[in-house]
């Protein structure tokens, strides 16, 4: 499922990352890369996605949250 598609409140796993170089470079550079887990905080229609990864609250723009392909864990 893609990131934009989770719920507040959820965890989750990377699995995939799918976009271009320049995508790829800077959204690893900030530590979402495959394998990491997250937990959902925020999730509103046309407002940036807000997740709690490393230790670390990101916000993702829409754009960016649906090129992650992530995997549900601890349900």
């Amino acid at each position: 499922m893609k990131l934009s598609e989770m719920h507040a409140g959820q965890e989750g796993m990377v699995s995939t990352l799918k976009g271009d170089e320049r995508f790829l470079n800077r959204i690893t550079s900030i530590g979402l890369n495959e394998g990491v887990g997250f937990r959902i905080i925020k999730n509103d229609r046309k407002m940036p996605v807000l997740i709690f990864v490393r230790d670390t609250l990101l916000a993702l723009n829409r754009r960016d949250s649906e090129k992650i392909e992530a995997k549900e864990v601890g349900a």
